[in-house]
């Protein structure tokens, strides 16, 4: 049975004068939790954007293969502060056409996987900048993506909490999702399965640039 992949075949982007990668060619598969490392202004963002379908690259092409949905988690969290996190993760549900009395149990469920269950009924300016984070991670995981885009998912989270949510993001890949991961984290590099250094325009393996981060 066909499964769903991306292949990207010489991506390049540059923001007028100033290139940001070339040559990036690489196939993303089911179980696979991808890293996307390198210096600031190296294109991280600009390549999930890419894998999102909102950006198309400058040069080179990628492919979708059997990818009918997509997740994004935004480095920054944003909510609406009078709605509770359980409204948060039953939105898009709802969006797709779930009613509510189905969307509860399914957005509960995602919850409690990011270990957000205590806070379901806490508005969303009453949460953590970590549990802000962690719902926004609930959110997109509860609507069933193929292809889950993360973007510095443990920036705000203590040591800890970063651990747990590293091991849940790998746990979502095993499950049979295309998980990638931009970020600067060496613990949540090495809990990939492959790294793309943007400063070297490849593939390495996670522990290769775990130990230049500062």
């Amino acid at each position: 049975m066909p499964t769903a992949r991306v292949v990207a075949d010489r991506l390049g982007h540059s923001f007028g004068a100033s290139r940001l990668f070339r040559e990036l060619s690489f196939t993303l598969i089911p179980g696979e939790i991808i890293g996307v490392c390198g210096p600031s202004g190296s294109g991280k963002s600009t390549l999930l954007s890419i894998l999102a379908g909102w950006l198309a690259p400058a040069e080179g092409s990628i492919s979708f293969d059997r990818i009918s949905r997509r997740g994004w988690v935004f480095q920054n969290p944003h909510g609406v502060p009078r709605r509770t996190a359980l409204d948060h993760v039953v939105f898009p549900l709802l969006a797709k056409g779930f009613t509510r009395r189905l969307a509860e149990p399914r957005a509960r469920e995602a919850l409690g996987r990011f270990a957000l269950d205590h806070v379901a009924e806490r508005k969303f300016h009453q949460l953590s900048g970590g549990e802000a984070q962690r719902l926004m991670l609930a959110r997109a995981y509860c609507t069933a993506p193929d292809l889950l885009l993360v973007d510095e998912p443990t920036a705000q989270l203590d040591r800890a909490t970063a651990s747990t949510v590293n091991a849940t993001l790998s746990g979502i890949a095993d499950d049979g999702v295309i998980v990638v991961i931009a970020t600067h984290d060496a613990d949540t590099r090495r809990a990939c399965t492959r790294v793309l250094d943007l400063a070297h325009d490849d593939f390495v393996h996670p522990e290769v640039v775990a130990t230049d981060d500062h």
